[in-house]
């Protein structure tokens, strides 16, 4: 029997006085109540994350890809994963600078691997991003995972480090079934047969 799968927690948002960490803290803790994944926490807070890109491209240049050497245990975390869940907040219709950043210093990272979202925000509960990242993750080949979640009105809707609404647990088992589905789908076909991105 296969080990649990590495699930990476991403902490979309850098922003000062953020509720992403809440959020993810949140998740985190369903996706290990959910059994099937070893989870970590990876908040992009932590890295230096340069908007600045290098000439060559992620895809071709591969393990000698010049990235900063504060983005090193982002690119370890990223590499180990089996699977991803994106915390994400939604600015101006889309998701945040941070985010896009630590897309762009990778591609085969996100290679062949599901990624399923949670998101946060105003009335929208930031659906917008989440249809951004979906178009930006298929370009790097990954697989998105259809049911996430959304929290719209945060600042009413979350208490104690919790959604009020008492049906998120069960929408998040749901997410995670699909997740670890994928996660073990696709963690067995790239130890078959090498991914031809």
């Amino acid at each position: 029997m296969k080990s649990a799968h590495n699930l990476a927690v991403i902490v979309g948002s850098v922003r000062e006085n953020r509720f992403g960490p809440t959020v993810a803290s949140w998740a985190a803790e369903q996706a290990a109540d959910h059994g099937g994944f070893e989870v970590h926490t990876v908040d992009l807070a932590d890295y230096d994350l340069p908007l600045a890109l290098p000439d060559a491209s992620p895809k071709h240049a591969g393990d000698d890809y010049p990235r900063p050497a504060g983005m090193a245990p982002l690119t370890a975390a990223l590499t180990r994963a089996d699977a991803f869940l994106v915390v994400t907040p939604e600015y101006n219709h889309s998701y945040p600078a941070s985010l896009k950043a630590a897309v762009d210093w990778h591609f085969t990272q996100w290679a062949a691997k599901p990624v399923a979202f949670v998101s946060y925000g105003g009335a929208a509960g930031g659906r917008h991003a989440v249809l951004h990242l979906e178009n930006v993750l298929s370009e790097l080949h990954a697989v998105t995972i259809r049911d996430g979640l959304a929290f719209p009105l945060l600042y009413t809707e979350w208490r104690d480090g919790s959604p009020v609404d008492p049906d998120a647990p069960g929408y998040a088992k749901t997410m995670l079934d699909q997740l670890a589905w994928w996660a073990g789908a696709l963690r067995t076909a790239r130890e078959a047969i090498p991914y031809p991105a």
